[in-house]
């Protein structure tokens, strides 16, 4: 596994900057077009290494609280970002050619939005990559501030401090101490699961003849 995609090695490589290492993750896959990063499972992680309290080699780089407070601060503001950003330049620096930027990340998000209106911004919060895109795609479609927000902050609480306690629940538990990987490894793959079954649906329906529903019709009642 790359690094960059290891949250034990990140926290790590943080050192004594580990608190702040996590903010900007947290902040940057919250909706600043890099949608590649671990951010559930580095609070997750966050959250065990706390209640481990620096046992095992495990750096204790923070309070529970801390996280608590700025982890959901970072999210909240790195939607903003994205939700700028679209509003500026829609979509235009996706497509299919990009190695990160890939146009079908779009289309996912679109189908979120399709789906379920705009509660996506609170549900996108819980599945990788789908909330980087959702905030540019909710600016670019061109949801009011006003509607975006509530959502925006709703979902990055409730995220940020759900998966949080979770690790730090988790870890207080010794034998949860000693299975840090193979518990992360898990927690991405269950992760992009539901990245994945969208993927295929929308590969099935594209394979159907039939009307492309617009995203702004999400928000006509807006």
């Amino acid at each position: 596994m790359p690094g960059f995609l290891d949250p034990v090695t990140l926290l790590g490589y943080f050192g004594p900057w580990a608190l702040a290492g996590l903010l900007l993750v947290i902040a940057v896959e919250s909706g600043i077009l890099f949608p590649l990063l671990p951010g559930d499972s580095l609070l997750f992680v966050a959250g065990m290494v706390i209640a481990a309290g620096g046992k095992d080699g495990l750096p204790a780089f923070a309070s529970l609280w801390q996280v608590l407070i700025l982890a959901p601060i970072a999210a909240i503001v790195g939607a903003e970002v994205g939700y700028v950003v679209g509003r500026t330049v829609g979509t235009r620096w996706f497509g299919p050619d990009k190695r990160i930027l890939k146009q079908r990340y779009v289309d996912e998000a679109h189908e979120f939005f399709d789906r379920h209106g705009p509660i996506t911004i609170f549900l996108a919060r819980f599945v990788p990559i789908v909330r980087t895109i959702t905030p540019i795609v909710a600016g670019g479609a061109g949801m009011r501030h006003r509607v975006f927000l509530p959502y925006n902050v709703i979902g990055a609480v409730t995220w940020a401090c759900g998966v949080t306690m979770l690790g730090y629940w988790l870890g207080q538990f010794t034998i949860v101490q000693k299975l840090i990987e193979p518990i992360f490894v898990v927690i991405v793959v269950v992760s992009v699961m539901p990245m994945a079954v969208a993927a295929l649906n929308r590969r099935r329906r594209s394979s159907r003849p039939g009307p492309v529903t617009a995203v702004e019709s999400s928000f006509s009642s807006s």
